[in-house]
């Protein structure tokens, strides 16, 4: 393994959550509804405006602090990847 980098958060933060529970509730409550006799087509509309609305609310949150605290790390380019591989054996 070249670098090994620690994550405290491994993207558990709020703002993730708060979307993932959203968009799974707002899917489910859709796909309940078609099944019940609801029109598809208002159903997927209501549903897709919801998680756009979910979206941005969590991309706000994510600007208050709620969200990852330092940007995602950048993986290594197979170049470089091989490289310390190269090196890793080598020792």
């Amino acid at each position: 393994m070249a670098a090994e980098e620690h994550h405290d958060d491994h993207g558990n933060t709020v703002s993730a959550w708060f979307l993932t529970v959203t968009w799974i509730v707002a899917w489910t409550v859709a796909a309940v509804a078609i099944m019940m006799g609801g029109a598809l087509v208002l159903w997927t509309a209501i549903a897709l405006g919801a998680s756009v609305v979910f979206a941005v609310i969590a991309g706000v949150m994510k600007k208050v602090g709620l969200g990852r605290k330092e940007a995602r790390p950048v993986p290594p380019t197979r170049e470089e990847w091989e490289a310390s591989r190269e090196l890793a054996a080598s020792k």
